[in-house]
């Protein structure tokens, strides 16, 4: 039987996987997690596994994967956060090195406050982490050799500590390995600036992971009162974030909306508006929207509209709402006659784009945002489209390698271009490529169609469109089914709702008066406007992608 060189234990998010393999890359050992082995046996995530079975089943899956560990592995091995609360499982740990890596309750908000993938902390995170380490605090002390604070450390001067502590020598060799994103001590935060234009102040898209503690300084001093706009599917991280700013002594409500496309009606901001009058919301005031993009759009329309406008922070929880709903400032409702009819141009004074909110977020919902990554790979920077043409099945995932960069440069380009243009008088208007037909189809279906699947239609038939009209070449326009079919969105929708389309396509925002608008392409991310194209044209391009 071996036993391992160091067994680390600690709270979830302290950073026990980066040290974890730090450490084994120093001492010249494997590393080991019995997370990682509990999610590779079942095939679930342990959050699935909680929901789904519930604390004490996963707690004996815990306990059997954490003895076999032991037995097994002769090099680094991490442990879940509750292990230790198991009493055979400290009894066996007992004569080990172990090292208790400790944090403090601010740190470890910052560290996993909006990820859904930690079933502990779901509900108020700095209440939760209290309780939780209350119950535990001894129990880490009980097992632990050394004990090494990781508060204002990198991973690396953690694992120092940790060696030092325990009086190891580093292998020579070893050189650090990458970090795991989910567990990085210091987490990367990429900030684009969003530039403003006339009336509106530049604000900041942040990007990354445990983005929570970065709300207060956006909310700032001036604010008393903070409303959080939540749909009923985040009723748990809307009062997380309403519990958190009362922490911070802001007078804090929850406001809790429909899920989807049934928010954004005008009863539903009604509903909003009185409670934002019974909190006494003032102009210093902040609204802060969590959610996918129909909550943020609903959200920034309420901020636009109290008071003449009140300044609003977005919270984006989906890939669509990351790189299209929540930068840009365009806000609004839908009416029985079209999507997005009534609305107002109000920046946010901020977008916290956590990636952790998408570790949870289902397959369809994840790609559908991927439509809108990838109609900025067409309009603007194909590198984008390059990403997920080298492996389209990772890109359909969260944990692909290029989802971060995938975000990041979809953000890019359009911040770029609503930086110059913020009222769609111009340049914006690129950003509706594939939105045209899209919006139609939406419509045609009371909003029951998923917005990505229905742009993705409307790029299929823009594509065709402007190969039709002598714009686009024949191998960029066939790119378009190649990669769009690739990730799994739709390429087709019924042929016989054409006359039905094209009359909501008339009632199109981008139409100017009965002349109808496109965006179509004259080449690769050179979008350009068609206006008033043959009904004959329409049609035939329609031809491709009606089934």
């Amino acid at each position: 039987m071996s036993a391992p060189q160091v067994v680390l234990v600690g709270p979830m998010g302290v950073g026990k996987s980066t040290v974890g393999q730090l450490l084994a890359e120093r001492l010249g050992v494997g590393y080991r997690d019995t997370d990682d082995d509990i999610v590779a046996e079942q095939g679930r995530s342990i959050a699935e596994i909680f929901v789904d079975e519930g604390e004490p089943a996963f707690r004996a899956l815990e306990k059997q994967a954490v003895h076999r560990a032991l037995a097994e592995h002769d090099g680094v091995l991490a442990l879940g956060g509750g292990a230790i609360l198991d009493a055979d499982t400290r009894a066996v740990l007992a004569g080990q090195r172990v090292v208790y890596l400790s944090m403090d309750v601010e740190e470890a908000v910052k560290r996993t406050g909006l990820n859904a993938a930690r079933p502990l902390l779901a509900v108020n995170p700095r209440k939760q982490w209290r309780e939780l380490m209350e119950a535990r605090r001894h129990l880490y002390e009980e097992v632990a050799t050394a004990v090494v604070a990781t508060d204002g450390r990198t991973p690396e001067e953690v694992t120092q500590a940790a060696l030092d502590a325990l009086e190891l020598t580093a292998f020579s060799g070893g050189q650090p390995p990458d970090s795991r994103p989910e567990d990085m001590m210091a987490s990367q935060v990429t900030r684009i600036q969003v530039g403003g234009t006339a009336g509106s102040e530049p604000y900041e898209v942040l990007v990354g992971r445990q983005l929570l503690g970065e709300l207060g300084g956006l909310v700032g001093d001036k604010a008393k009162r903070v409303a959080v706009i939540h749909p009923e599917a985040l009723a748990e991280t809307g009062e997380a974030l309403r519990a958190d700013l009362a922490e911070q002594g802001y007078e804090a409500v929850a406001i809790q909306v429909p899920n989807a496309e049934e928010a954004k009606t005008a009863e539903v901001a009604a509903y909003c508006w009185k409670a934002l009058g019974q909190s006494g919301f003032t102009r210093t005031d902040v609204v802060v929207g969590v959610g996918g993009g129909a909550t943020t759009d609903l959200a920034g329309f309420v901020a636009a509209t109290w008071l003449r406008g009140v300044r609003w922070i977005a919270i984006p929880t989906t890939v669509l709402a990351m790189v299209d709903a929540a930068v840009g400032g365009k806000t609004g409702i839908n009416t029985a006659e079209g999507k997005n009819l009534v609305g107002a141009f109000h920046p946010p004074a901020g977008v916290l784009c956590d990636l952790a909110a998408l570790d949870s977020l289902p397959v369809n919902d994840y790609v559908s945002g991927l439509a809108e990554i990838i109609k900025a790979g067409f309009i603007a920077d194909p590198t984008i489209l390059e990403l997920i043409e080298a492996d389209p099945q990772a890109a359909r995932t969260p944990a692909g390698p290029h989802t971060a960069e995938l975000i990041e440069r979809s953000i890019r380009v359009k911040a770029e271009v609503v930086s110059s243009d913020l009222k769609e008088s111009g340049l914006r208007e690129i950003l509706n490529y594939g939105h045209t037909l899209g919006h139609a189809i939406e419509k045609n279906e009371r909003y029951k169609w998923r917005h990505g699947a229905a742009v993705a239609v409307g790029m299929h038939f823009a594509a065709e469109l402007g190969r039709l009209a002598g714009r686009l070449d024949d191998a960029t326009a066939d790119r378009h089914r190649t990669i769009l079919e690739s990730v799994g969105l739709p390429l087709h929708y019924r042929y016989d709702q054409w006359p039905k389309l094209l009359q909501n396509m008339k009632v199109d925002k981008k139409s100017r008066g009965d002349l109808l608008r496109f965006i179509v392409l004259d080449g690769l991310a050179k979008p350009t406007v068609l206006e008033g194209p043959d009904p004959a044209m329409l049609l035939a391009a329609y031809g491709e992608v009606g089934q």
